[in-house]
């Protein structure tokens, strides 16, 4: 009887360390003779919010194959694609509380951690795709990713998904025909303060219920990438897209700082090579695929143009005054990158 119970209780001790592992993070890490020469072995987390038809997916698969590669299999990621773990706002608690190891994180919520990210949002600051890449390897943009040091986080680089274009349902040709129109835009103080003085009324609208919200009137148009456009039909609600390529749409990648502070030299090499090379990547082949958005939107009936920048130029001057003014990344960002 005594085994017996001695048996139980080493059965039950058992699966709460088990448990206790399973629940202490979202990855699950050994640093035995699995790798190499006794190396650490790891098994990654990586959540974000976009579908996985999205090239957000994409790019999280290349860091999955690079990481492993570079490795020799020490490392693997399972990835969490179409917000399975949350908004980026949930998963964004989850790196802090170290529940998660990985996340895309796009730039706009990242404003409301930091001040700094609101730089990426200078309009017509960018003419490229190419152009965006280039800064995000810059002293500047690196020390924006910094900003998040002392939150749990260590943001280690950028990739590129979309420009953003004005879709309307009424045909808009001039900043001040904008005057008066309720568009929907991803909450972000930068790009709301950005409409508000164009005159439009920035409405934060759930992008599940932008369609119908567009069909039914309830908004006049939207600030959109066209890669949306094409996957959500925009094109059926809103027949004009002005496409001014007025911002860059960054995502950040972003990992548990504890994480990462607690790699070897070589293994935070291997991350950090790993996401670049993912980036550029990811970037590489959105901007390939602009062309692409364009003819399939205007195959599908809807009428595409260009705005002249120059009519902006006004309000740009207003955004980066008031943004220089409020962080010196900012003020360093727009000055180092503004021709």
């Amino acid at each position: 009887m005594k085994k017996y119970r001695f048996r139980i209780l080493v059965m039950f001790i058992a699966a709460v360390m088990f448990l206790s592992a399973c629940g202490s993070g979202g990855s699950v890490k050994s640093s035995g003779n699995g790798g190499e020469g006794g190396e650490k072995t790891y098994e990654f987390k990586l959540g974000h919010i976009a579908p996985p038809d999205h090239i957000w997916n994409e790019a999280a698969e290349k860091l999955a194959e690079e990481l492993e590669e570079r490795s020799n299999g020490r490392m693997k990621m399972e990835l969490y694609p179409g917000g399975q773990l949350g908004s980026d706002s949930d998963m964004v608690q989850q790196l802090e509380t170290g529940s998660l190891d990985f996340a895309f994180i796009t730039n706009a919520f990242l404003t409301s951690k930091s001040d700094a990210f609101s730089a990426w949002f200078a309009p017509y600051l960018f003419g490229s795709y190419e152009d965006a890449l280039e800064a995000s390897k810059s002293d500047v943009a690196k020390k924006i990713l910094a900003t998040l040091d002392d939150q749990g986080l260590k943001a280690l680089d950028y990739f590129f998904s979309g420009h953003r274009t004005m879709m309307f349902r009424e045909k808009v040709e001039t900043p001040e025909d904008m005057d008066g129109l309720a568009l929907r835009v991803t909450p972000s103080p930068a790009l709301e303060d950005w409409y508000r003085s164009l005159g439009v009324s920035p409405e934060s609208i759930s992008l599940p219920d932008v369609y119908q919200s567009a069909q039914t009137g309830v908004i006049d148009g939207m600030d959109m990438d066209l890669d949306a456009a094409v996957t959500s039909n925009y094109n059926e609600v809103t027949g004009y897209g002005a496409v001014t390529n007025h911002m860059v749409w960054p995502s950040v990648m972003i990992m548990n700082k504890d994480l990462y502070e607690g790699m070897s030299e070589e293994d935070k090499k291997i991350v950090e090579e790993s996401m670049a090379a993912a980036s550029e990547f990811a970037t590489t082949k959105r901007a390939s695929q602009e062309e692409e958005f364009i003819k399939t939107l205007e195959e599908r009936g809807m009428e595409l143009y260009e705005i002249d920048p120059s009519l902006f130029e006004k309000y740009t001057k207003e955004f980066d005054e008031k943004y220089k003014a409020i962080d010196p990344l900012i003020e360093e960002f727009i000055d180092t990158f503004r021709k």
